[in-house]
């Protein structure tokens, strides 16, 4: 992997720099740290995918326009957050299973005073999930159900059947964006980030919650009618980020772009 910006440093290359050099854990953990944070700071990143031709998924998945580098990220972001939030559609989807503990990060993560891994934030509306899954029967830590106050209640004595909390972030049934990174951060989990799916990604943007993206662009062309990385209705101005770092593997961009 190569480091294409920022370029901190012009000397000639050492073995340690060659471009095809995998690097570790630690090295991919201090690239994407997350920024210092207030005593009430939070920060919400998402790590997305994309085709070349602005494909985020292909056959209803992202995994098949990944690569392993791509995983890797994936891997690090996760365990560097203090909760990942995703949407209800892509628990489906995906196959959501609970987040792991990693021995590689252990260190990292108590120094930061975080627990072993990261808690699940599911964010549904209809609160129409699979409780009996070990998503919610059975995570190291317990996994969240981000809702809003008309949920069906039915829906919600399900849930904490099963073990998970259940956060309210909005007045109806749907869950105000916004409001759902300030109840998590109000519950300690301040390292936020979401892997989606489109849907999700799209009203943190709408409503101007999302403070960074990790946007993988995979030298793929798909075609076809595939969503992009963030749906729904479009913003009345664009929403403009600063670029922060990009680096490059086996034709892979990874890119994080900021809040300016």
């Amino acid at each position: 992997m190569r480091r294409l910006f920022p370029v901190t440093d012009q000397t000639p290359a050492s073995p340690r720099d060659r471009a095809d050099r995998e690097w570790s854990l630690d090295e991919l953990a201090d690239a994407y740290a997350y920024p210092a944070l207030g005593p009430d700071g939070h920060w919400l990143r998402a790590n997305m995918v994309s085709t070349l031709d602005g494909a985020a998924q292909h056959d209803g998945r992202s995994q098949p326009i990944s690569g392993e580098t791509d995983m890797r990220i994936f891997g690090t972001l996760r365990a560097l957050a203090d909760v990942v939030v995703v949407g209800a559609e892509t628990v489906r989807q995906e196959g959501y299973r609970p987040a792991r503990a990693r021995e590689a990060f252990a260190a990292r993560r108590a120094a930061a005073g975080q627990g072993p891994a990261p808690a699940i934030a599911v964010v549904t509306a209809r609160m129409d999930l699979d409780f009996s899954l070990p998503l919610f029967t059975s995570p190291l830590v317990p996994t969240l159900v981000v809702t809003g106050a008309a949920a069906p209640a039915d829906r919600v004595a399900e849930a904490v059947k099963a073990g998970a909390e259940v956060v309210v972030a909005g007045d109806g049934a749907a869950v105000d964006p916004a409001r759902a990174v300030r109840e998590l951060a109000g519950r300690g989990l301040r390292r936020q980030l979401t892997e989606g799916g489109p849907r999700l990604l799209g009203q943190f943007v709408a409503a101007d919650a999302l403070d960074e993206l990790c946007l993988t662009i995979s030298p793929m062309l798909v075609a076809g009618d595939a969503q992009r990385i963030a749906g729904g209705p479009s913003v009345t101005v664009p929403h403009r980020l600063a670029p922060a770092s990009v680096l490059e593997e086996a034709g892979f961009l990874f890119t994080s772009y900021r809040r300016i």
